[in-house]
């Protein structure tokens, strides 16, 4: 068995037991915060339950810095930092990480690129060279990117055979338009097309600069050695003054829209219904997520539970506020066969007017916030997610009392601060409708619930 593996069940083991014996004030281990003489910011938090150390990195660019038409650049970027440096190729780098049991992934999100690196204490020198190759070395040879450029763009092709994999891109694509937040950060068929190598170095260069990136680090460490390691090797990366892309705060849709995407051999329809929502800095958020986990944020929600458990019109169907740095999308999400589709959009927006109509009760509040309670301590349990979680928080410009304030925020919430939130946060007349499926049989019902439904077929490139 994986020694990662064990030390890691210990760690959960441990670290929940702790957390099971405490009441109900939950505070983030401490951690400290220092900048490196080139502008690099590090966090660092001791964990010395078991020997693994774990980091959490991101880079202030996401695909909301992707350059117009090259969508997926900066997902593109971050798939191919592992595909060779100066002194090692992608074979070289694999085998080194699986020689000492270590792991490094990058990937980007819309709003910045984040990466995870995690290794056993005794092999923390090795590991923290590896990882300092990749992000100050890599020469992205030609034949790799070519390589991963065809790859993402048959992935994408592929995913939309199903759509489920698919019908969130789409979504995000029309309800935000031309706002970078529309883009697919993957890219599409036509903008991977146009990525070169020179694209793929000039982002990099362009951002992958020491003030523009984070580092934390959790796990079995003293502070000051751990400091000094960092510095010794990340102090020769050449500062170099980042250059933010400025974006402008997306506005909610006014009045009701919907596209139909035709997938003619589809036997069900996907769809998503939303709006622009909130960002991760709204100080409303933990409100927001207890009435969300009453409406659609777990198993037994309203909305699952009217239309799965209740009518078995589909498997799941679920809500969500995806928070971001600007306004993030709201979303109903579930699926249904094609002849109840219309039965499934009205019972979705049914239980929506319900929640404005009726609200939640006592009972429901108070149950919604036990789960919640319950949830949180297994989020921040192991040393990955304790650097994730601080790596984030940095991010967005939050601190620690983020953490520390969540049980008594949950706790502080009152009925009237429900009603509240529902009519501020939770749309009703203001709504967008995405589908997916065929539009034989369902084009003549979407007519219902838009003024206009703009079609488009699956196969047309893009999203």
């Amino acid at each position: 068995m994986n020694r990662t593996f064990v030390s890691l069940c210990l760690y959960v083991f441990v670290f929940s037991s702790t957390l099971a014996a405490q009441d109900s004030s939950l505070r983030l281990p401490a951690f400290s915060k220092f900048q490196l003489r080139n502008g690099m910011t590090v966090l660092l938090l001791e964990q010395h339950e078991v020997p693994i150390i774990s980091f959490s990195m991101i880079i202030k660019a996401g695909s909301t810095s992707d350059p117009q038409n090259k969508e997926g650049l900066a997902s593109l970027t971050a798939d191919l930092l592992r595909k060779g440096t100066r002194s090692r190729t992608s074979d070289q780098i694999s085998n080194d990480l699986d020689f000492i049991g270590g792991e490094f992934d990058m990937g980007a999100s819309t709003d910045f690129t984040a990466g995870s690196a995690e290794f056993l204490k005794k092999d923390i020198r090795q590991g923290l060279d590896l990882v300092t190759d990749i992000i100050l070395n890599p020469v992205f040879p030609q034949e790799e990117v070519t390589k991963r450029i065809r790859q993402l763009t048959d992935e994408i092709k592929s995913a939309k055979d199903r759509a489920d994999s698919v019908i969130g891109r789409y979504f995000f694509a029309y309800l935000y338009g031309k706002h970078p937040y529309g883009r697919p950060v993957d890219g599409d068929e036509v903008s991977l097309a146009a990525i070169t190598r020179q694209d793929v170095q000039r982002f990099y260069e362009t951002n992958y600069v020491p003030a523009n990136m984070i580092l934390a680090a959790a796990g079995d460490f003293s502070a000051g050695e751990m400091r000094g390691l960092l510095e010794q090797r990340f102090n020769s990366w050449p500062a170099k003054t980042p250059s933010p892309v400025r974006i402008d705060e997306p506005r909610p849709v006014q009045g009701k829209r919907l596209l139909l995407v035709d997938k003619p051999d589809s036997t069900q329809t996907y769809f998503y219904i939303g709006n622009v929502g909130i960002t991760r800095m709204n100080p409303d958020r933990v409100a927001i997520g207890v009435v969300n986990t009453l409406f659609g944020g777990r198993f037994t929600s309203k909305l699952n539970t009217a239309l799965r458990i209740d009518s078995g019109l589909t498997y799941g169907a679920r809500s969500s506020f995806d928070q971001r740095k600007l306004a993030g999308p709201f979303t109903i999400a579930t699926y249904t066969r094609n002849a109840t589709t219309e039965k499934a959009v009205d019972m979705a927006l049914e239980v929506l007017a319900n929640l404005h109509e009726k609200g939640i009760t006592a009972e429901e509040l108070a149950s919604a916030k036990a789960y919640l309670k319950g949830q949180f301590p297994t989020s921040i349990e192991t040393s990955s997610q304790l650097a994730s979680t601080i790596a984030r928080l940095e991010f967005f410009g939050l601190d620690e009392n983020d953490i520390n304030s969540y049980y008594s925020k949950v706790d502080a919430m009152t009925m009237s601060d429900a009603r509240r939130i529902i009519e501020q946060y939770f749309p009703k007349d203001n709504l967008v409708f995405v589908l997916i499926g065929k539009a034989g049989e369902i084009q003549s019902l979407a007519k219902k619930y838009a003024p206009s439904v703009d079609t488009r077929p699956i196969t047309q490139p893009g999203f």
